[in-house]
């Protein structure tokens, strides 16, 4: 009993204070912002559920602008049907580009020495990893078993194999490195070898990774200033470890159900699963759907 009451109160002072933030702020949702994979794409399906698909095109209607922001290139969003969007912040805020997909709003990449680096490492050990330029040309050093299944899972199309050092004259945006944590830990790659870089997860099986002091919280201030409205119009939505930041930053951060505890924790409110009417039910909630 005493454990409800608490859970309760916990939830009602959680309530109030986003409404408090909403008094303070005395501005409305004018941009809202969408993981991909565990958000608008539950895991396995491969595309946006119909209400969703609805819900997007009914508060575009009503004229709030409705952007994705994924770790994924935008080489690789393939899951989002015929679903209009305002824009993409892709490979977790690293590129910025606008509805037609084309025009480059905003653009953060690799740095070249740590790239140098990571050609002498790919050479020298067995772990997989992932090139992503800015041009779409994305690689991979080696594919395993596991690179398989995942990339089956998240219905990627099959991925070339490279070498690094064909990408040292190219804009890099994004690193992907597959193995536990502990692999990628113990092998040097960060500290050693990646020494400007950071590594952000949403899948147990690889990590991102992107030039230090970006993440997806940066695509939203780069989204923002572009289009004329403050962050504290926006509202953000996603369920991995690399959408906090982007949670953190956002006028209101909702989670997924389905999102990892340190997601939760970080979010101003918490919906659904996202095979559970997630999206829908927290727009309903904020009064951006009826």
């Amino acid at each position: 009993m005493k454990t409800q009451k608490l859970h309760r109160a916990f939830l009602i002072n959680t309530r109030w204070n986003i409404v408090i933030k909403m008094m303070e702020n005395k501005k409305e949702i004018k941009a809202l912002f969408f993981d991909i994979d565990g958000t608008l794409v539950p895991y396995g399906t491969g595309h946006i559920p119909e209400e969703v698909a609805e819900a997007i095109a009914e508060v575009r209607r009503r004229g709030v602008k409705v952007f994705i922001s994924t770790g994924r290139h935008l080489a690789w969003i393939n899951n989002l049907g015929d679903t209009e969007f305002d824009g993409f912040v892709t490979v977790n805020g690293g590129m910025c580009l606008g509805s037609d997909r084309k025009e480059c709003i905003y653009r953060r990449c690799i740095p070249a020495e740590e790239l140098q680096r990571l050609e002498e490492f790919s050479r020298r050990s067995d772990i997989p990893l992932v090139v992503v330029p800015a041009d779409g040309e994305i690689f991979i050093t080696s594919v395993t078993p596991e690179v398989k299944l995942i990339a089956e899972d998240l219905h990627l199309p099959a991925i070339p194999v490279d070498k690094v050092e064909n990408a040292l004259d190219k804009d890099v945006v994004q690193l992907m490195a597959f193995g536990s944590e502990d692999e990628r830990r113990s092998s040097g790659l960060f500290g050693e070898v990646l020494k400007h870089s950071v590594a952000t997860s949403w899948n147990p099986y690889f990590c991102d990774i992107i030039p230090e002091g970006s993440d997806k919280s940066r695509g939203l201030q780069a989204m923002a200033d572009h289009f004329g409205f403050d962050m504290s119009e926006t509202m953000a939505f996603g369920d991995g470890s690399n959408d906090i930041g982007m949670l953190k930053a956002a006028g209101i951060g909702v989670a997924m159900g389905n999102a990892a505890p340190e997601v939760k924790a970080a979010a101003d409110y918490v919906t659904t699963n996202d095979s559970d009417h997630g999206i829908v039910n927290a727009l309903r909630h904020f009064g951006l759907l009826d």
